[in-house]
């Protein structure tokens, strides 16, 4: 499987999990599909004519320490 083929495979992964969830987030993207760019990702996507939504979230990680990241959404 060359690196096009895995790529395209991602896009349709996130495609779906969006569609399906709603949203999706950079560790969602890691720990479910196995998808360590997400941003990349949503760039192809966007690319390729498809929108996308984003808010920024505020959490803590494992060691209660503030962390940001986005959360992406189909625009509508």
């Amino acid at each position: 499987m060359n690196d096009t083929d895995i790529k395209a495979k991602q896009l349709t992964r996130v495609m779906l999990y969006v569609h399906e969830r709603g949203s999706i987030n950079p560790m969602q993207a890691l720990n479910e599909l196995g998808i360590m760019r997400l941003a990349a990702r949503i760039s192809d996507l966007e690319k390729a004519g498809i929108h996308f939504d984003h808010k920024w979230v505020q959490d803590f990680n494992r060691f209660g320490e503030k962390v940001r990241y986005k959360e992406y959404r189909l625009a509508v």
